[in-house]
């Protein structure tokens, strides 16, 4: 088994962080990520991990996305970067996704639904409510922001099955909820103020530690890695426009920068759209996954 970076999605340059205590000065600008993972198993086949932008996006930015937000993130129209693509050079088939475990239901997470019709796939419950439920005080925000092209084939949605008791927190998270069905060790973890189920989904390496994709809960790198944080000004308009609790999502942050802090030798987090994070994590050997059963 093994966990694979990929890039599903580059959108708008952005240039590096010129603040005092920036850590990317000898870089040039850097593309906006889709950071997703791919994790092969044996148990349930191909696992995906959010689907960045998919083929259709490519190929009618405007009608699938929306003109201003494509006028806005500038998405690149390659298809070779979309999930499936990539998928396919990895050397499996499409329907080898029998998966897909998603952070939220925003577009730049979903457009890859499409491409995979056949997966399950799987959000925390607080986000399947949002979308479902129109008594939801999040019901009508968070069907504008899932695309009606990325759920028109209508995707085997499913929510997440809350843990209970002690199995309820991950390095003191509450609220922690597993994926149906699957017998990979894998969990989506509450971190809310960016949609109103927003979640994280952790796994486990070959070397015991954990993944922790983090999702929108951060967008730089800076801001779980220094004290105080540090936020790239290309990211702030775009946190501030999309979060459904602005004081919820800061409290989020600063939980992810005291878990990198105290837990750093056993758990890397990363974010969905940080350059900067994907290119060291992607450049890195990839481990082979441990992705143990619940009964191990």
């Amino acid at each position: 088994m093994r966990i694979h970076h990929l890039n599903c999605g580059s959108l708008r340059k952005i240039p590096p962080h010129c603040g005092e205590h920036g850590t990317d000065a000898a870089t040039g600008p850097l593309a906006t990520v889709c950071h997703c993972l791919l994790i092969e198993t044996e148990s349930d086949g191909l696992i995906l991990v959010d689907t960045g932008l998919g083929t259709a996006d490519r190929r009618d930015p405007e009608g699938t996305l929306g003109a201003d937000w494509v006028s806005y993130a500038r998405p690149a129209r390659d298809p070779e970067e979309s999930a499936l693509r990539q998928v396919v050079r990895l050397g499996h088939a499409p329907e080898d996704v029998r998966h897909i475990v998603l952070t939220h239901l925003h577009r730049d997470h979903t457009g890859g639904l499409p491409d995979f019709p056949h997966a399950r796939v799987h959000v925390h419950p607080a986000e399947y409510r949002a979308v479902t439920d129109p008594a939801d005080p999040h019901h009508r925000h968070s069907l504008d922001r899932f695309a009606p092209a990325h759920r028109a084939h209508g995707p085997l949605l499913t929510p997440a099955v809350a843990d209970e008791g002690e199995n309820a927190r991950w390095f003191g998270f509450p609220g922690v909820a597993r994926p149906r069905g699957l017998a990979c060790e894998l969990l989506l973890v509450p971190l809310p103020g960016h949609s109103a189920g927003h979640a994280g989904v952790a796994v486990r390496d070959a070397a015991g530690r954990w993944l922790l994709h983090a999702g929108d809960a951060y967008m730089y790198h800076g801001e779980t890695e220094r004290t105080p944080p540090l936020s790239h000004p290309a990211f702030v308009p775009i946190q501030d426009g999309a979060q459904t609790d602005a004081g919820t999502r800061v409290a989020t942050r600063d939980r992810l920068r005291a878990l990198r802090r105290d837990h750093g030798d056993r758990v890397t987090v990363f974010s969905a759209h940080d350059p900067w994070e994907f290119a060291r994590l992607a450049e890195a050997p990839g481990p082979r996954s441990s992705c143990r059963t619940q009964s191990s």
